[in-house]
């Protein structure tokens, strides 16, 4: 049977491939855009705290394995807009410094090929489609920015007005968190029309009322409404990728719908599966001219895997704390460094509120001692919690790949003792801002049974570079090995810095679209 051909298949639909379907669909060329999930169902479940941390209810059902043998869920979402479905919507441009080499005691977090300036301009057009909603000069680790945000700072609760207040009074630079949401609100509170109603289940949770700037509702949705020649196929898992004999030209795209076996041919394929789907697709895609797996001469797809070190922990403040939206406040104070370390801790951020339901299910009485004897919705009323970020380093034997026909995840934790210190400067903050100085991990947050080191903010499994003995992809996220194959996911990072990595992936599949649209122009 013929394989169906289009100008450009791209395979994924989160912030990378919806991205890049929005800016190619408007080339009026042939496109598709594969899914291998569905779209996620609007239902009463994606506010439901039980269905969402305790169930796993959108979680993939997927098992894997460690280094140690262990059994894990991945914590991974198969749908129309990927992970951002789930995600928290925080969406920052890598500090200045992160593009260069920066040093930890673990070893070096390598410079970028290419440097900020390349990509200030498409973080710009990223931050004004995904609606990001900000305030610049607040945070002095900020990199320059030509234009200010397009919309203004979500604004602070009263708890969350306080605890900004109390951070700068005593020395601290607090700031408005750039947030990507679809918002429009007026004294506080959201207008009718708002799709935003500010809720307290944004963090974390499906958005109902589609409030959240995901890669759905901004990109994929919109091009499909507004462009016959863009086409999304959901429900599609891509197999493999088949080439020429020589191996330099991806011919044709293998997927499995249903019990369907289906084939599609492109002028160019982009890949944006995530970090590590992209990287498990390449090596199934071994060939006789590609025997590692696909644009694998290097020996490193899949190798270099990065994931933050991330902790959500929750706070009791002396006081009630009625903040609905608490996902409002950043601090950056040590992402560079302090006067007592010559080394970067990372980044604070506040997280989604806390209900009774996840403190129950997280065992905590043994940590509460210290408290009154009160119910959980007590210590809901009064939790103020966190998210914290440091930075993970790109290590070799760090990866992902298939053993006995599983699939391993190898990981070795580095830079944990700024990861330590960087929580012990939130435990002191908090003695000092009328917050109990106890920290308790949140490790629902993540899902049930996902390891806290897992697969949150992946990155790093085909970094891109000039050379093709060092780096998987080129500077313009095509395959060194191959001339039609383009990468748009986190999978290209060499380092990932210690905020939030989506504006990056969206920013640089702008920046390697217009690379492809003119590409597709000159045919």
């Amino acid at each position: 049977m013929a394989a169906e051909r289009y100008d450009v298949i791209i395979i994924g639909s989160g912030p990378g491939g919806g991205t890049m379907a929005w800016r190619l669909a408007q080339t009026g060329k042939r496109i598709l855009l594969l899914e291998r999930g569905e779209y996620l169902r609007r239902e009463k479940e994606n506010w439901d705290s039980r269905a969402v941390f305790l169930d796993g209810r959108y979680q993939a059902a997927e098992t894997w394995t460690n280094a140690a043998g262990e059994t894990f869920h991945p914590g991974l979402h198969y749908f129309v807009g990927g992970n951002s479905k789930v995600y928290g919507s925080v969406l920052f441009r890598l500090r200045l410094e992160d593009f260069g080499e920066i040093r930890h005691p673990d070893g070096i977090s390598p410079a970028w090929p290419v440097g900020y300036d390349v990509f200030e301009p498409y973080y710009q057009a990223a931050e004004e489609l995904y609606h990001v909603h900000g305030l610049r000069g607040e945070d002095p680790t900020e990199p320059p920015a030509v234009k200010p945000y397009a919309y203004p700072p979500v604004s602070h609760e009263p708890r969350m007005q306080e605890l900004f207040d109390d951070l700068k009074r005593v020395g601290h630079h607090p700031f408005h968190l750039p947030v990507g949401i679809l918002l429009d609100e007026r004294d506080g509170e959201p207008v009718p029309h708002s799709p935003c109603i500010r809720c307290s289940t944004f963090d974390g949770f499906p958005c109902l009322v589609n409030g959240k700037a995901d890669a759905q509702v901004i990109c994929v949705d919109p091009a499909l409404r507004a462009h016959p020649n863009l086409t999304l196929m959901t429900g599609t898992l891509v197999e493999r990728l088949h080439t020429d004999p020589a191996g330099r030209t991806v011919t044709e795209v293998e997927a499995v719908r249903g019990e369907e076996r289906l084939r599609f041919a492109a002028d160019c394929v982009v890949v944006a599966c995530g970090a590590l789907s992209s990287a498990l697709l390449m090596l199934r895609s071994a060939s006789d001219a590609h025997p590692n797996g696909l644009a694998n001469g290097s020996g490193l797809v899949g190798r270099n895997y990065m994931r933050h070190n991330n902790a959500a922990v929750m706070a009791v403040s002396r006081r009630p704390n009625p903040t609905r939206f608490q996902k409002t406040i950043g601090l950056n104070d040590f992402y560079l460094g302090t006067p007592d370390w010559d080394y970067p801790l990372g980044h604070i951020q506040m997280l989604g509120k806390s209900d009774g339901v996840q403190i129950e299910a997280e065992g905590l009485p043994g940590f509460l001692q210290w408290l009154p004897a009160q119910p959980f919705d007590w210590v809901a009323q009064h939790s103020v919690d966190f998210w914290i970020t440091s930075e993970d380093l790109p290590l070799p034997q760090n990866r992902i790949h298939y053993r006995d026909g599983q699939v391993h995840l190898d990981l070795t934790e580095t830079n944990m003792e700024a990861h330590r210190r960087l929580r012990e400067k939130l435990r002191l903050l908090c003695d000092g801002l009328d917050i109990h100085p106890h920290l308790l991990d949140r490790r629902l947050y993540l899902g049930r049974d996902i390891p806290i080191g897992g697969t949150a903010h992946q990155a790093g499994t085909l970094r891109f570079g000039p050379d093709p003995a060092s780096a998987v992809l080129d500077l313009d996220c095509r395959a060194h090995e191959l001339d039609n194959l383009y990468v748009t996911d986190a999978s290209f990072f060499p380092s990932i810095g210690a905020v939030n990595p989506t504006l990056t992936i969206i920013a640089n599949a702008l920046r390697v679209g217009d690379h492809i649209a003119a590409r597709l122009a000159g045919h």
